[in-house]
């Protein structure tokens, strides 16, 4: 299988003239060029506006330099807050089956773009008979639970090797014994509840793992996040979404029909399903990293006092986006393959498990991330 592209960081023409962080400080010339190992278009920097000349993506600020991105390498672009994209552009992206996501300016997710051509009618009608299927539903949910549990208990185990809290040791230990549990569920509301038990040991445990004495995390706020250490969960939890979400549809599967999460409201409950195994190795791993490095501080954060919720600003914001591509590219190994793949490879390895369980007899295996 050849590697996926990496995804382009933050490609709004303020962004462009950063350096990448990859390949040291660049000369002018450099920085508004295009990386070829750069796959999606992240849109952040308000009024911007994106048009088509030929094969090629041009993205204009006023009075900034325009970005130029061909087209061939971009497989999805994700739009924040007040962006402008040309008719011609939204054509091109249906026509290519290129994936345009929609969010708020903070990240929030409102809606996505893709071609009806990406639709397999058939395999939506297998998932609709086999959302009927207790049994099915039942085993999958379960998957995926053990797999968020495990590598949540992971992720605790290694941060806590040389610092050995006893928070966090008898949250492992609670986690441990949950897994454990599992062994012996026989149905969702109860699979549900060792969820929300685990839950409630982890996160506690993972902001006793802070080192950074200007941010401090107990608790689990979503919306909205309400301290600085949520909010970077929150914007992460969104990126990862959003990954896993362009995967489902490449694979011709409907995001709406899951297993585990559901609601009466339509969402991409799919998508929040086949996420969960890979929010504590990819996005909780990675809020630790920063917070512990200092690479952020309280002024990089804004409150919305209408909401009461707390987001990254700006700039800031541009910093995390590199730094989750970052996380995304790191390799892991994988049973699916020989060689180690990357984080991104990963989610389109499970995502395509999920398929292949859902047409045939094949039990769903979740992602585990090795210790």
């Amino acid at each position: 299988m050849a590697k996926l592209a990496v995804e382009m960081e933050a490609i709004a023409p303020e962004i462009a003239g950063e350096p990448s962080g990859i390949e040291g400080d660049l000369s002018s010339e450099q920085k508004n060029s295009w990386h070829r190992e750069m796959a999606a278009i992240y849109l952040i920097e308000q009024g911007t506006t994106v048009y088509k000349d030929y094969q090629r993506l041009i993205i204009h600020v006023a009075e900034k330099p325009k970005l130029e991105v061909p087209l061939r390498e971009v497989e999805q672009i994700l739009v924040f807050g007040n962006i402008q994209l040309s008719t011609p552009v939204i054509n091109t992206c249906l026509e290519s089956k290129i994936p345009v996501m929609f969010l708020s300016q903070s990240g929030q997710y409102h809606g996505h773009l893709w071609s009806e051509e990406s639709t397999n009618v058939e395999r939506q009608l297998i998932q609709i008979d086999r959302r009927k299927d207790d049994y099915f539903q039942f085993s999958v949910s379960k998957g995926v639970v053990f797999g968020k549990l495990v590598n949540s208990r992971q992720l605790l185990v290694r941060f806590n090797r040389k610092r050995q809290l006893i928070e966090v040791e008898k949250a492992i230990e609670g986690i441990d014994r949950d897994i454990n549990s599992l062994d012996v569920v026989d149905n969702l509301d109860s699979l549900r509840g060792y969820e929300g038990i685990a839950a409630a040991r982890y996160f506690p445990a993972l902001g006793k793992l802070i080192t950074n004495s200007r941010f401090s995390f107990s608790q689990r706020f979503r919306q909205p996040p309400t301290d600085e250490v949520n909010s970077l969960l929150s914007f992460g939890y969104t990126l990862l979404f959003n990954n896993v979400l362009s995967f489902i549809i490449a694979e011709g599967l409907s995001p709406y029909w899951g297993n585990f999460h559901y609601g009466e409201k339509q969402k991409p409950y799919l998508a929040f399903d086949l996420m969960e195994e890979f929010r504590s190795p990819i996005v909780d791993g990675l809020v630790l990293k920063i917070i512990n490095g200092s690479l952020f501080k309280p002024s990089d954060f804004d409150l919305v006092v209408s909401t009461g919720g707390v987001y990254l600003n700006q700039s800031a914001r541009r910093v995390f986006l590199k730094q989750f591509e970052a996380r995304m590219n790191e390799e892991v190994a994988h049973p699916d393959l020989q060689s180690p793949v990357t984080y991104r490879q990963a989610i389109q390895l499970q995502v395509r498990r999920y398929k292949r369980c859902l047409l045939s007899t094949v039990k769903y295996e979740p992602f585990l991330r090795p210790v």
